[in-house]
């Protein structure tokens, strides 16, 4: 596995702000050329530090959402089966094995709640699942 050093730590938190900011623009900010960024980049990539790179959503497109984290209890036999299915599931934005009481903790983005109901009803309906709590999110302090 590769180790990161400082530049490569600051590379990733400009990509995480931007990754859509030129990287002559990067390189500026990192004080290095723009080849050493580039290559860096790639370096990342092929090592699968770096897989891919997405959107994030407009303050008004995500003040619209309602976010539930839920928690879930599954068969130990049917937890890839579990996962698979809840994989499918649009508004299901994450998934994650945890320690403690539950098995799984899932984060849902719906844009009503209505629809947050729908989903969890679905959940709880999924073969394996054995118990769910589920709560909405009233604000999100901070995201990185």
């Amino acid at each position: 596995m590769q180790t990161l050093d400082d530049t490569d730590r600051k590379l990733l938190a400009l990509l995480r702000a931007d990754a859509r900011e030129p990287v002559a623009s990067i390189a500026r900010k990192l004080h290095l050329a723009r080849s050493t960024v580039q290559e860096r980049i790639e370096r990342l990539e092929k090592s699968r530090i770096i897989e891919g790179y997405t959107i994030r959503a407009g303050v008004e497109y995500a003040d619209r959402q309602i976010l539930a984290h839920v928690m879930i209890s599954v068969d130990p036999k049917m937890a890839a089966s579990v996962t698979s299915d809840l994989k499918k599931m649009t508004e299901v934005r994450s998934l994650a094995a945890i320690s403690g009481t539950f098995d799984l903790m899932a984060e849902l983005a719906a844009e009503t709640t209505a629809r947050i109901d729908t989903v969890l009803d679905a959940i709880g309906h999924l073969k394996g699942v054995q118990k769910t709590m589920s709560s909405i999110v009233l604000s999100v302090k901070f995201e990185r």
